[in-house]
């Protein structure tokens, strides 16, 4: 079925919402299916224990990575024209922003793109959360905070092009990047199965990887095909979110652009899977395991950081460092840094009680 086909039964903005909706009912599916989180990983590795949530997460990341650039150096993919690579980037925006996501998402027990998942399951925790993440998030682009955004994101700027591409600016020679893909990849499924993750979960998480390069390789299809302008990219969730949230809240109708068919499928997704499993149930906020003010929180960090970073932790710290962007790379090693470095100073420090994330869906079945 060609490009040209589609467009004639839904036209251009149909055909890039229904692939935003596609390859989001399938992240939703798999993520939900193989709980997929940063958070959880970061925790669990800061606990000097490489376990098998760590292994999921490389898993996964591995995959994004090794996906896109199989892509790029079969010609079938430019990202050329990425946000993540032209313009001017920031460096102190990425550095901050990523600490104070990483802060952020081990406060709220859930980096964004988890928090959408749990949200479809009934989690009320991850519901409230995400609506005050993208209230943020939103003011953080658009509206109060962002004056504050944008100054801090001034200090420390670079220009884009070869500047914001880390094969460029460590001299990588072409091809590598692959191999560099091809190798974690392996390293990571290796670790997967001796961690004793199951092997459906490590087919679900490695999809989740998937569904990064194939949303650059579907926009970028449709953008190389289309007579209006449609920007070439991947899966992100805080900017998007925003949108969405805005868009359902100001507009009679979403504007029909993949971001629009995103996020409603990977919560359609997510429903999805929970209710075939079984796994729907209501969760609430408890005083003592799951307290408000701490959830409120992480969402504020995560809003507003993960904004000022230029993505979360699938935005940036996948989408992002998949086309080798330098600073997506150091907005992901922040992120990990700060939910070390919080995970530490508030759980481990603390006599208080600590959740092990919003549900027992952080376990990893074993094979």
């Amino acid at each position: 079925m060609t490009f040209e086909f589609l467009v004639k039964i839904f036209g251009e903005g149909g055909v890039v919402a229904l692939s935003g909706l596609a390859i989001g009912l399938a992240f939703g599916v798999l993520a939900q299916r193989s709980r997929f989180c940063m958070r959880s990983a970061t925790v669990e590795f800061f606990r000097a224990a490489a376990g098998p949530k760590t292994a999921v997460w490389l898993l996964g990341f591995a995959a994004a990575v090794a996906g896109t650039q199989g892509l790029i150096s079969g010609g079938l993919l430019d990202v050329s024209n990425a946000r993540q690579l032209t313009g001017q980037g920031s460096l102190s925006g990425a550095i901050i922003g990523g600490l104070m996501f990483g802060a952020g998402m081990v406060l709220a027990r859930g980096c964004t793109s988890r928090i959408l998942v749990l949200s479809a399951t009934g989690n009320l925790r991850a519901l409230v959360t995400g609506l005050i993440l993208t209230i943020v998030a939103q003011s953080a682009l658009r509206g109060f905070l962002s004056p504050i955004r944008q100054g801090l994101a001034s200090l420390w700027t670079v220009s884009g092009e070869a500047a914001r591409d880390v094969t460029a600016v460590l001299g990588i020679a072409d091809g590598m990047p692959i191999i560099l893909g091809t190798v974690l990849l392996l390293i990571a499924g290796s670790l997967a199965l001796h961690r004793g993750v199951s092997r459906w979960v490590m087919v679900g998480t490695t999809g989740v990887g998937l569904m990064i390069a194939a949303g650059w390789w579907t926009t970028y299809v449709i953008s190389s095909q289309s007579f209006n302008p449609v920007a070439v990219k991947s899966i992100s969730f805080i900017g998007p979110s925003a949108d969405t949230l805005m868009g359902f809240i100001n507009e009679s109708h979403l504007p029909l652009v993949f971001d629009s068919g995103l996020v409603p499928g990977v919560f359609a997704g997510s429903f999805l899977a929970a209710l075939l499993a079984r796994e729907l149930k209501w969760q609430c906020f408890s005083i003592e395991e799951s307290p408000m003010p701490r959830y409120i929180i992480g969402a504020v960090l995560m809003g507003f950081g993960g904004m000022l970073a230029g993505g979360c932790a699938v935005g940036a710290a996948m989408t992002g460092t998949s086309v080798f962007s330098l600073t997506a790379w150091i907005a992901m090693f922040a992120m990990w840094a700060g939910g070390g470095i919080t995970d530490y100073w508030v759980d481990r420090r603390s006599s208080a009680p600590v959740v092990e994330g919003f549900s027992v869906e952080e376990t990893i079945p074993a094979r």
